[in-house]
């Protein structure tokens, strides 16, 4: 998050961010027609039904489902905060044929404001934090940089 925050990105050299947008291309041709991708305070959603309020966000597997579900509530209170209410979100996982609705609520919100708080004070430090070995790392579009020159990767 750090290294994001301070202009140093990998999500263009990363194979797996790259098989990503091919499943959000590739899964549901027909909705560029129907539903747009939207941008919005530094966020972008994969498609938005404008008409019934809904955030579709398209995930190769399941295996963050938490943290998939948590962005997905983070892009509804930024919907929120630019004056769209009523908005509820939808998790779709093609390959698994599976969907799942999120709705944002009042104790979410919170806890958004709170994990916001934790955030701006790690990126607004002047140094990148230390390293937590962490099994989710393989997955990560920074593997490489993170671990170059680590004797034991995980």
């Amino acid at each position: 998050m750090w290294l994001h925050a301070n202009g140093i990105c990998f999500e263009h050299t990363s194979d797996l961010v790259f098989e990503g947008r091919l499943i959000h291309e590739d899964s549901y041709p027909q909705r560029s027609v129907k539903y747009e991708e939207i941008e919005l305070d530094g966020i972008k959603v994969d498609f938005y039904d404008p008409k019934r309020k809904v955030i579709h966000e398209i995930k190769k597997s399941n295996k963050v489902e938490r943290a998939h579900e948590w962005q997905l509530k983070y892009y509804i209170c930024v919907f929120e905060r630019n004056g769209i209410d009523g908005v509820t979100g939808v998790l779709e996982y093609p390959a698994l044929r599976k969907t799942q609705e999120v709705i944002l609520r009042d104790v979410d919100r919170e806890r958004i404001k709170e994990v916001e708080a934790e955030i701006q004070h790690i990126i607004s430090a002047d140094e990148c934090p230390s390293l937590q070995k962490k099994g989710i790392c393989r997955n990560c579009s920074y593997f490489d940089f993170c671990y170059s020159g680590e004797e034991d990767e995980l």
